[in-house]
């Protein structure tokens, strides 16, 4: 239950990161989310809206992971590890703000489950 929940968290953060680099990039809100100049933001729409399309197709996969239940743990699973990598590698990349904001709520929604499907391997 818990682990859902956070699942949904991290889907609904990844829907606004969308909205904010798809649909906001170059307004004040985008540029102040993101620390942008005008210049910057204006000059990277397009590299940004782009980006912002993956964001989505994170937040899907995940949704699509609780939607389908028990039989969506594999895929919620995956989703998050992606989460975790992108996460990770934007936090030593670009900002280490992105540790904390993408990759810390994905690695508490898969921790749990990880953990009790794996621990009673070896029993």
């Amino acid at each position: 239950m818990l682990a859902n929940l956070l699942t949904a968290l991290v889907a609904a953060i990844h829907l606004y990161i969308l909205i904010l680099e798809m649909f906001l990039w170059d307004t004040k809100t985008g540029r102040q989310a993101f620390n942008l100049s005008a210049d910057f933001a204006r000059d990277t729409r397009v590299m940004a809206a782009n980006q912002g399309l993956y964001n989505g197709f994170l937040a899907a996969g995940l949704l699509w992971g609780l939607w389908a239940g028990e039989s969506g743990f594999q895929l919620k699973v995956f989703f998050l590890s992606c989460v975790v990598l992108a996460g990770v590698y934007g936090s030593i990349t670009a900002s280490r703000k992105i540790l904390y904001v993408q990759a810390l709520p994905a690695i508490a929604a898969v921790a749990g489950p990880v953990y009790r499907m794996t621990a009673g391997y070896g029993k």
